[in-house]
C-alpha cells in the first residue's frame, strides 16, 4: 500500500516537472522571460512578459556607456552606480562578481540564454548592440593579469605605437629640475630603437592640436543641428508616404488572394491555373512585407549617426583646452586610426567622418569662425533654404573686418546667397567689388550695387 502511494506521489511530481518545463519551453518561443524581471526591468502581469525600467534602465545604459568608454574599472563602476542608488542588499557598492555579471548579460541586449540556448526576446533592448560589444572588448582586454600590483597613473599609455620599429609606447617617472615628470618612450620590444623620451604635457599639448583641427564652435554646431532636425522632418514625411503606399499594395495583394480562393472554391478556374497564380501573390506579398520591414530598420538610421558626429565635434573643442586626460585620450582612440609617435611627434589618421572636418586648411577653420558671428544668412550645406529670402552683407571697404546686413536691398525668392572661401578672399584682395549672388534658374553671377 505504502509502495503504491509512493508510485502515485513520484508519477504527480514528475507530471508537475514536465508541465513546467513545457510551460517555460513554450514561454522562451514566444520571447517571454520565464522568471523573475533582471535588474533593469520589472515584470508586466498584463503581458506576461519583462519590460525596461525607465529610471534604472537609464542608471545601467549610462554605466555601460562609461564603461565602454574606459572611464572605471569593475571597482570604480561599482561605486559609480552606488553613487546613483545602486547598491546591495546591505547598502554597500556592488562586488565586482556583480557588475562582471551584469556588464555580461545578454538580456539588457534584447536575448534569452536558457540552458546555453539563446532565444529572441520579445521585450525591447536597454543597451545597443555596438555598446554591448564594446563593453565585452574593455573586459577582455581587462581579463589580462598584470605583472606589477602597483598602479601608476598613465594615461596615455596604450594609445600609440612606436612609429620606428612599431613597439608599445610605455610610460615612466624620472627626476629633474626639482620635479617629478611622467616620460613616454617606445617599449623597444623588437630590438634597437632610436626614438627618444617624449614628456607628458608636451605629448597632451601635441594632441590637443590634433582635436582642434576636427573642433566645431557653438555657431556651427547649432546651425547644423537645427539642418539635420529640417532633413529629418522631410524625411519623416516622405517616410510615411513611402509607407502608405507600400501598406496599400500589400492590402491589394490580401484583396487579390481572397478574391483566387473565392474563385477556385467556386469551381471558375482549374486548380493548375490556382496554384500558379496563389505562388505568385504570395510572393509578391511576401517581398512587400520585407520591404516594408527593412524600410522601418533603415528608414532614419543616419540621424542619430549624424547628430552624435557634430557633438562628438563640439566635444573635440572643448577638450582642446581641456587638461582631462584621459577624456583626451578615450576620445582620440574614437576618431583616430594608426595611432604613432615618431620623432617626438603624434600622427594619425581620422576615421570617417572626422576626417572631412580634419582636411580642412586652417586659414579656412579660421575664416569660418571669424565669419560665422556676422553672417546671420550663412547655409552650411550649401543648398536651398526652406525661405531662401536673404539679405545682402554691407561692406564698406575691404581693409575692414565689420560685417553688417544691408537693410535696403533684399534677394528675390528665387536667388540666394552662397559663402566660399574664395569669394571672400577675392573681396578682400579687391579683385571683386561685392560678394556675387548666384540667380538659380539662370546660374549666373550678379554683382548688385552696395551702399556704404
Amino acid at each position: 500500500m505504502l509502495q503504491v502511494a509512493f508510485g502515485q506521489s513520484k508519477y504527480y511530481s514528475d507530471n508537475l516537472s514536465e508541465n513546467v518545463k513545457r510551460g517555460i519551453r513554450q514561454k522562451l518561443r514566444r520571447g517571454e522571460w520565464p522568471t523573475l524581471a533582471p535588474f533593469g526591468y520589472v515584470n508586466n502581469p498584463k503581458t506576461r512578459n519583462i519590460e525596461p525600467d525607465e529610471t534604472k534602465a537609464r542608471v545601467i545604459r549610462k554605466g555601460f556607456e562609461e564603461f565602454a568608454e574606459g572611464k572605471h574599472t569593475l571597482v570604480s563602476l561599482g561605486e559609480r552606480l552606488s553613487f546613483w542608488g545602486v547598491v546591495s542588499k546591505t547598502g554597500k557598492p556592488i562586488c565586482k562578481a556583480t557588475i562582471q555579471r551584469m556588464l555580461t548579460n545578454k538580456v539588457y541586449l534584447g536575448l534569452i540564454v536558457h540552458n546555453g540556448e539563446t532565444y529572441e526576446g520579445g521585450f525591447s533592448p536597454i543597451v545597443s548592440r555596438a555598446t554591448f560589444e564594446a563593453v565585452q572588448n574593455r573586459l577582455k582586454q581587462r581579463a589580462r593579469p598584470r605583472k606589477s600590483k602597483v598602479r601608476h597613473n598613465f594615461p596615455f599609455t596604450g594609445l600609440l605605437t612606436c612609429g620606428e620599429c612599431g613597439g608599445g609606447i610605455t610610460a615612466q617617472f624620472a627626476k629633474g629640475n626639482g620635479g617629478l615628470y611622467r616620460y613616454y618612450r617606445c617599449t623597444k620590444k623588437f630590438g634597437k630603437c632610436s626614438q627618444g623620451y617624449l614628456r607628458e604635457d608636451l605629448l597632451a599639448e601635441q594632441l590637443r592640436s590634433r582635436l582642434q583641427k576636427i573642433a566645431l564652435c557653438d555657431d556651427w554646431k547649432e546651425k547644423m543641428l537645427a539642418k539635420v532636425e529640417i532633413w529629418q522632418t522631410q524625411q519623416s514625411q516622405s517616410s510615411q508616404t513611402f509607407a502608405q503606399n507600400i501598406q496599400e499594395k500589400i492590402k491589394e495583394a490580401e484583396q487579390k488572394l481572397d478574391k483566387l480562393v473565392n474563385a477556385f472554391l467556386d469551381g471558375s478556374i482549374e486548380k493548375e491555373t490556382y496554384l500558379v497564380k496563389k505562388d505568385e501573390l504570395i510572393h509578391t506579398k511576401t517581398a512587400l512585407l520585407e520591404k516594408k520591414d527593412d524600410f522601418g530598420r533603415k528608414g532614419n538610421n543616419w540621424v542619430e549617426p549624424l547628430k552624435n558626429w557634430i557633438l562628438s565635434a563640439h566635444h573635440a573643442k572643448k577638450l582642446a583646452s581641456s587638461n582631462d586626460l584621459d577624456e583626451i585620450k578615450s576620445f582620440v582612440e574614437k576618431i583616430g586610426t594608426n595611432r604613432r609617435l615618431s620623432e617626438k611627434t603624434v600622427f594619425l589618421d581620422f576615421k570617417k567622418p572626422f576626417d572631412l572636418l580634419a582636411n580642412r586648411s586652417a586659414d579656412e577653420r579660421s575664416e569660418e569662425a571669424a565669419s560665422l558671428s556676422s553672417l546671420q544668412s550663412f547655409n552650411w550645406s550649401g543648398s536651398r533654404e526652406s525661405n531662401p529670402v536673404y539679405l545682402l552683407p554691407r561692406l564698406p571697404s575691404p581693409q575692414s573686418e565689420c560685417w553688417e546686413l544691408n537693410p535696403d536691398y533684399v534677394l528675390p525668392k528665387h536667388a540666394y546667397y552662397r559663402y566660399t572661401t574664395l569669394r571672400l578672399r577675392l573681396w578682400r584682395a579687391g579683385k571683386a567689388r561685392v560678394l556675387p549672388v548666384y540667380d538659380s534658374p539662370t546660374n549666373r553671377r550678379v554683382y548688385p550695387s552696395s551702399t556704404s
